[in-house]
């Protein structure tokens, strides 16, 4: 027998009822919030310092030196130690955004799921992921930018024979460290299509233990090469198809206006999240946003390969 649209409503009223409830309770939706455990920001694994902003903005400084300018003196006994002023970097300051989304739910989508609650984590993830891309997209824009020092690959990366993928990486590590500014690379950023050259690539493959099942032929991921955090971006959130070396507890950080107004909640990922009861039109409006702004401190923790 052809079926009816719309399909009757559910019989089990507590249905709505507990939907209700969830969107009503900040703290429900924040343990939600928790439970996406697979949607992270790029932003904040390659800027990895957390900032206080204070009235929309957050001062900082650029390139601060990390030895004073006067040269260390030998002390004869009994006299003064020759003094320095610290150096100090240049000075920037840099105004929070809000960047930020809402949708609607109908009571009509909620009840009639297939799962109650399922148009809601939808309705969540959807927001969330959106907002996840604008501000990885504003951050890695920002570091691109920031980050001048280059040095080019010994060969394309998807030229198996000739490629030597983890020399370029050590080479870049190489140069980083040698500016005895104290960084310390410990992250890699490359495209999903670098990334596959990277995972495939016959001499890095030679090098794992073949008796370990945790390698990309199991996994499909490689978390980590060269003691350095793999992360992957999309190309179109990257200034550029190269890949990135950074040493992202030097590099920078975010600054997030953390207070939470009334009616919104915040999760691990500081996405604040808050809900509306649209009584006039059967519906609920849910909103996400994320009060930040990348903050680029030390440029030179962070080189370019190009040529991949």
């Amino acid at each position: 027998m052809p079926g009816t649209y719309p399909p009757a409503p559910p019989t089990l009223s507590g249905d709505l009822l507990t939907i209700s409830r969830f969107l009503q309770q900040p703290t429900a939706i924040r343990r939600r919030l928790r439970t996406f455990t697979d949607l992270r920001f790029v932003s904040d694994q390659i800027l990895t310092q957390r900032f206080r902003s204070s009235g929309g903005a957050v001062m900082y400084e650029v390139s601060e030196p990390i030895v004073n300018a006067r040269p260390v003196e030998s002390v004869p006994p009994g006299s003064t130690y020759p003094k320095d002023v610290p150096g100090t970097g240049t000075a920037a300051v840099a105004a929070v955004q809000k960047w930020g989304q809402a949708v609607d739910l109908t009571d009509e989508e909620i009840k009639r799921s297939v799962y109650a609650g399922d148009a809601v984590d939808r309705a969540l993830r959807k927001v969330i992921n959106s907002i996840i891309k604008q501000v990885d997209s504003v951050t890695i824009s920002a570091v691109g930018s920031a980050i001048t020092a280059s040095g080019a690959a010994t060969a394309a990366w998807n030229n198996a024979t000739t490629a030597a993928i983890l020399r370029d990486i050590e080479l870049a590590k190489a140069a980083i460290i040698d500016l005895n500014q104290g960084y310390m690379p410990d992250t890699i950023l490359l495209s999903s299509t670098k990334y596959a050259y990277m995972a495939s690539d016959p001499n890095i493959a030679n090098l794992r233990r073949r008796e370990s099942t945790d390698n990309p032929v199991y996994t499909g991921k490689i978390d980590v090469i060269d003691d350095l955090a793999v992360v992957v971006a999309p190309l179109s959130a990257l200034p550029s198809d190269d890949v990135w070396i950074l040493d992202s507890k030097q590099l920078g950080g975010m600054a997030d206006e953390a207070e939470v107004d009334p009616g919104y909640t915040v999760g691990d990922m500081a996405v604040q999240v808050g809900t509306t009861r649209l009584d006039s039109r059967d519906a609920w409006e849910l909103r996400g946003r994320r009060l930040t702004v990348p903050v680029v401190q030390e440029p030179g923790a962070g080189r370019k390969i190009t040529g991949t």
